[in-house]
């Protein structure tokens, strides 16, 4: 969500006339997209604020606006936290930035705008002429944004506001949109993606009633075929209905591999954390993806240390890495966020036993990601090649999800391109492979991919001199 937030700034800004710069030493404006998830990312922005300071005494002129959840967090308070700051905007006022600069640039003082779009939720839309994302092979659309959810150590619905939905209508046009960019995978994104209605179906606050999801899912795999990989994140687990559990056996377009945040194995912690489901009933749902769908595989997110957890509650933990059989998964030390319900119960567990549970979580994950790579050593699999990595492999993901690395013939541009591959080798986190196309293959493909490229440049500067001209 963060990343897809500065491509959105990036087109608003390039809407306006700036132009990105990879020296900061030269630039007029530096954009400082934050996430308030967990406390080191905001002991990371005011470090390089600090530095940002510095520079600004040494060049006036520079301009510096925060954006994201800190500054949706903070607003005013991060004026007085830093003075090198000019504007500060949240997650629903990105649009807002270039006239708030220029208020800024005509004499303003420092602009502070972190107001939800409640009332008239809106989603910014792909500008085709600005558009950074120009033949990018991976890509992301929001469909929602908000939470529902008050999960007791989650700071997003301060952040991010209530749940608000975008109509399918536009969101399967922006999937079409940047499949003619060039995009062969798009990643649809949400707090809860999974919890998605059509704004008019949805139920009142509070209310229950499964989401329209899945249906969403058979939408886009009807009236976008030429999409080659539909993934989607991040899934709560309590909208894993049967009828998304059926549209990952129905729709080839979505790969073998979901991403469905645990959080804890224990009962008592799933109940402290306010996540409304049972380990049984997690357990028995990711079950159902598993016999649906053979050889899918499960990545998670797992906090540790959440307050008042035991030993035996963080043994339940492991336990249910090894039931749900979990290939990888993003670990982290509770950390106390403000305006968060689990403020009141302390932040009782040592840093200490924190960490000794985390590497203890991460080497149990290591060994079940190790052993899965291994078992895939002599298969043939297909993978959706991303960029040209070191010593000049390919480097890509299989339909599973694995990084699998391979060496192409010379001459070709293999970006994009859906190639079958037989796994060599497996590295700690990664497959090493050869690549089972043949020359005339490749040669196809990349001249399907380069009219295609043409088109798309066609399309982009006609429509940038219309911009212009009009």
């Amino acid at each position: 969500m963060n990343a897809h937030d500065s491509r959105r700034i990036e087109e608003v800004l390039g809407g306006a006339g700036y132009e990105s710069a990879s020296d900061a030493s030269e630039v007029d404006l530096i954009v400082v997209n934050t996430c308030s998830v967990r406390e080191k990312a905001e002991h990371k922005l005011m470090s390089f604020l600090g530095t940002l300071r510095r520079e600004k005494e040494r060049r006036p002129g520079l301009m510096i606006a925060v954006a994201g959840c800190v500054a949706q967090q903070e607003g005013e308070a991060l004026l007085n936290k830093e003075s090198a700051i000019d504007v500060v905007i949240g997650p629903d006022n990105i649009p807002e930035l270039p006239a708030l600069l220029r208020r800024v640039e005509d004499g303003a003082p420092p602009l502070v705008h972190t107001e939800f779009d409640v009332e008239a939720p809106g989603f910014l839309e792909p500008s085709a002429s600005l558009s950074p994302a120009l033949g990018e092979v991976s890509t992301y659309v929001t469909v929602m944004k908000g939470c529902d959810e008050r999960c007791t150590y989650c700071i997003v619905p301060h952040t991010r506001g209530p749940e608000r939905y975008r109509k399918a209508d536009d969101i399967v046009d922006e999937v079409a949109y940047r499949v003619r960019l060039g995009a062969r995978e798009v990643t649809l994104l949400g707090q809860t993606v999974n919890s998605w209605y059509e704004p008019e179906d949805a139920p009142s606050r509070g209310g229950e009633r499964p989401s329209e999801f899945p249906m969403l899912l058979r939408r886009i795999a009807r009236e976008v075929p030429e999409l080659t990989r539909l993934r989607y994140t991040s899934p709560h687990p309590r909208h894993l209905t049967d009828s998304l559990v059926q549209a990952h056996a129905d729709l080839n377009v979505l790969p073998a591999h979901v991403h469905m945040p645990v959080q804890s194995g224990s009962d008592r912690m799933l109940k402290r954390m306010l996540r409304r489901y049972s380990r049984a009933q997690y357990v028995s749902r990711v079950n159902k993806l598993k016999e649906v769908r053979p050889g899918i595989t499960l990545s998670t997110d797992v906090i540790v240390g959440f307050p008042g957890e035991t030993e035996s509650d963080f043994e339940q933990t492991l336990s249910v890495i090894e039931e749900a059989g979990f290939v990888a998964a993003y670990c982290f030390k509770y950390s106390p966020r403000p305006h968060t319900p689990a403020l009141k119960l302390g932040d009782d567990i040592t840093p200490s036993v924190k960490s000794d549970r985390l590497a203890r979580l991460l080497a149990l994950v290591e060994h079940q990601q190790s052993k899965h790579l291994r078992s895939l050593v002599g298969q043939k699999t297909k993978v959706l090649v991303e960029k040209r990595g070191r010593n000049d492999a390919w480097t890509g993901r299989s339909e599973r999800h694995e990084i699998v690395h391979f060496v192409g013939p010379d001459g070709f541009d293999l970006e994009g391109a859906l190639v079958e591959v037989e796994v060599e080798k497996a590295n700690k986190h990664s497959l090493m492979g050869r690549l089972l196309q043949s020359d005339d293959d490749l040669f196809a493909m990349q001249a399907s991919r380069e009219v295609g490229r043409i088109g798309l440049e066609k399309d982009r500067n006609r429509r940038h001199r219309l911009r212009v001209l009009g």
